[in-house]
């Protein structure tokens, strides 16, 4: 009855922005969690991406509960140590020479566009403000990252858009070559697209991109909210395919469960932000960001569990190539990078993931018909064959 009469206060309380399933979670630890009428389930979804250590991971909860005892929360007036470690740690270990702290993904992609085009109008040409994406990505809710968007599923009813973007196909050079004019100032992609269905482009595709770039004096934005943090097998895609962007963005789980964002830069476009350009009241705070350091330290701590999401990577790829050659009607297609792997299905996919859930299992769907499996980077090959298992039963009750 408890976990019912939340369910009504939710659907009271709370605006209906969610399709929420009939469960409520109250406890977590690594790879599983618990809802309030005490049945446990097997997480693959990972709170979409974030919890890349698990549900509670130790060390980030120490971390939490020190940083709460210090100092929550300092104005960005003043200089903050746990920001400062953290823009050094993210510094060290990427292409970037600077970081601006926020609190999500959708928040890091505004302050990208809006430093891609401050930083064009002064340095290139003061006419150049539009931004070229891709169909089917995604950059998030807020208005300019919604219109950066390219899928008009998340657009409707929100126009009139912001001007200044245009939509090519992923994965087509050729596309965004025609589709730069002398107002271009910049091209946002995703590494790999996530909420468009587990979409991986072609080996040279983001070479390409670069080098177009580099010829026409654009900037390169990597969207990487859902593909960094390990979440590929890299700390970051764009290591996996030999260039490196002017812009980064980051969120998920780079607090390893806590909401923060970054964006980061070289120090040429960088400069063109400067004190009231840009601000974020909560970004880079004390406590999220102690918790950013430890999970960052933690995820690269001895390379462990990046070899191990790789591991798990191939074996997880090989468990659902199986289970396609079982269910050649169900499934068309598996691809993935990293413990970001999409299972395409022939028919929606929602019946699936309500029969998992019946069974014990979070799984997620992108894009109508992609199962997408984003689970915490600890994994092991006992849950992916647990789940194997649930999907094998799933499917026969979909003949």
């Amino acid at each position: 009855m408890e976990m019912k009469k939340l369910i009504d206060e939710s659907n009271l309380y709370i605006m209906n922005t969610y399709k929420r399933f009939p469960i409520v979670l109250r406890k977590g630890r690594g790879m599983k969690v618990w809802s309030t009428d005490g049945k446990e389930y097997l997480d693959f979804v990972g709170g979409v991406a974030v919890n890349i250590l698990g549900h509670c991971h130790p060390k980030v909860v120490i971390a939490i509960q020190k940083q709460a005892q210090r100092l929550l929360h300092v104005s960005n007036y003043y200089h903050i140590g746990p920001q400062i470690r953290l823009a050094k740690l993210l510094v060290q270990h990427t292409f970037a020479d600077k970081v601006f702290f926020c609190n999500s993904g959708a928040e890091a992609n505004e302050a990208a566009i809006k430093l891609a085009r401050k930083y064009s109008k002064e340095n290139v040409n003061p006419d150049r403000f539009e931004i070229i994406t891709a169909e089917n990505s995604f950059h998030g809710r807020t208005l300019a990252a919604l219109t950066a968007t390219g899928q008009e599923k998340f657009q409707k009813g929100f126009e009139p858009l912001v001007p200044g973007f245009k939509h090519v196909p992923f994965n087509d050079v050729d596309a965004i070559g025609q589709a730069i004019t002398m107002n271009t100032c910049a091209i946002m992609l995703e590494p790999v697209q996530g909420e468009g269905g587990v979409k991986i482009p072609d080996p040279d595709y983001l070479k390409e991109v670069r080098k177009i770039c580099d010829e026409n004096s654009l900037l390169l934005i990597l969207d990487e909210v859902q593909t960094g943090m390990g979440r590929t097998g890299k700390f970051f895609a764009y290591e996996h395919f030999g260039i490196t962007p002017d812009i980064m963005t980051i969120a998920k789980g780079l607090g390893g469960g806590v909401p923060i964002g970054a964006m980061l830069a070289t120090d040429k476009v960088a400069l063109a932000f400067q004190p009231g350009t840009h601000a974020s009241t909560f970004g880079g705070n004390p406590l999220v960001c102690a918790a950013a350091v430890t999970t960052i330290e933690t995820l690269l701590e001895d390379g462990f569990i990046l070899d191990q999401c790789n591991r798990m990577s191939e074996y997880m790829k090989e468990r659902l190539i199986n289970l396609r050659e079982k269910f050649p009607h169900l499934i068309a297609d598996i691809r993935g990078l990293g413990l970001l792997i999409g299972m395409e299905l022939t028919r929606e996919c929602e019946p699936l993931v309500k029969a998992c859930l019946e069974m014990g299992v979070l799984v997620n769907c992108a894009a109508g018909n992609v199962l997408r499996f984003i689970p915490p980077l600890i994994v092991q090959k006992k849950d992916i064959d647990h789940l194997i298992n649930v999907l094998g039963k799933a499917l026969e009750g979909l003949k």
